[in-house]
């Protein structure tokens, strides 16, 4: 094979990956609601004679793509998620601004789903050069339940395959580099619900009554214990209460108080542990003060995890292709992403690409996020290296 001496992508196929990521970032749509980056995508593969794309999770989108060398015919699947965040943006400096008020692409999905788009045309372009099967996955509703991945799980778009591909933009790496890590790299992340229930009174009699507020108050304290004193160090567990409510005047014994929250953790072992461990903590501290707690939880994505064989082969295709300089292992993360599915179903790689300069300097998830269209097409040239060496290694 001859094409990882030349450039992966034509100039064609370059000026529709940049003009994909300009398109959605103006248009921004939300979890489970992208239909219009949906038709988009559909119409710009069937231009390029990509025909045959199939829709899943409702608004998701993914198109196979066989190559007709002989070869190892293995397959592999890559993944652009491509939903949108209810962030208002504030970056005036921007020729393709968000133009839907509250909603914006400060996750950078713009770009992933641009890359992925990149992928697809060229791996068309070149069937005849490889063999084996590319996936590639326009996934929505990475952001927000329900979330794609599980359906990319619950529909068996994974069965069969040999490896899957993700990727996502971050903003402490420098542009032009890039990063991988082996192991769990952002954790799980399931959501809970507790009511702690206790019995009205006046508010001069609280002997009177069992205060839900003062149980509130107890679980809280407590339930960090259960990652400060249960949960090893670099679990990197995280225990979060988001909301609170209750209470029905100032001189009531509060009745009730309802609590929501997330518990994170890297380890897929220690995931139910961690989960039932709040339970415990809920109803042990309620019924230390006489009342109940009613406790429910949801699992969410899971850990994401690594294959160490994927990243070795990752990072020597950076030094190979950028010199040495250009790989950032990079931390791993307490936050989460849905592509813990696609890692809980094949071996896996989810790959950093660096976006920090003069400039774009902000976090994800913020209204001032941005990131320069120059790191658009290396990025997804890489990315289609990456996949040719999957598919005959």
């Amino acid at each position: 094979m001859n094409v990882l001496s030349n450039n992966l992508l034509s100039d064609v196929e370059r000026e529709v990956v940049i003009e994909m990521r300009h398109a959605m970032h103006r248009e921004p749509e939300l979890s489970n609601k992208e239909w219009k980056t949906q038709k988009r995508i559909m119409e710009t593969l069937e231009s390029f004679g990509l025909a045959e794309a199939k829709t899943f999770h409702k608004t998701g989108v993914y198109i196979d793509i066989k190559g007709l060398a002989a070869g190892p015919n293995r397959s592999i699947a890559l993944r652009g998620d491509i939903d949108a965040l209810p962030i208002q943006e504030s970056r005036d400096d921007l020729a393709y601004k968000s133009q839907v008020p509250g909603v914006m692409h400060a996750c950078g999905h713009d770009m992933h789903g641009s890359i992925a788009l990149g992928t697809a045309l060229a791996f068309h372009r070149m069937r005849e050069s490889f063999s084996g099967r590319v996936r590639v996955v326009f996934q929505p509703a990475e952001e927000e339940e329900p979330v794609g991945g599980r359906t990319v799980v619950k529909e068996k778009l994974l069965d069969g395959f040999d490896a899957a591909v993700g990727f996502h933009v971050r903003t402490d790496i420098p542009v032009g580099s890039y990063g991988a890590r082996a192991g769990a790299v952002m954790n799980s992340a399931d959501k809970f619900e507790v009511e702690l229930i206790g019995t009205m009174a006046h508010g001069a009699k609280p002997n009177a009554g069992v205060d839900a507020i003062a149980i509130a108050g107890a679980f809280i304290n407590e339930v960090q214990k259960v990652v400060s004193r249960e949960m090893p160090v670099d679990d990197r567990a995280v225990v979060t209460i988001g909301t609170i409510q209750g209470g029905e005047a100032r001189n009531i014994i509060c009745p009730s108080v309802v609590m929501t929250g997330t518990i994170r953790t890297a380890s897929p072992e220690r995931r139910r542990l961690l989960v039932s461990r709040v339970r415990e903590i809920a109803e042990g501290v309620a019924a230390m003060h006489r009342g109940k707690a009613d406790f429910t939880s949801q699992e969410g994505d899971p850990p994401v995890v690594n294959d160490a064989t994927m990243v070795e082969r990752f990072r020597r295709l950076v030094v190979r292709s950028l010199g040495v300089e250009k790989f950032i292992e990079g931390t791993a993360s307490t936050g989460s992403d849905d592509f813990g599915f696609y890692s809980n179903c094949v071996p896996s790689i989810y790959f950093w690409f660096g976006s920090r300069e003069p400039g774009n300097e902000s976090g994800i998830h913020t209204p001032t996020f941005g990131a320069s269209d120059e790191i658009l097409v290396p990025t997804t040239e890489l990315a289609i290296r990456y996949c040719l060496e999957l598919l005959h290694s």
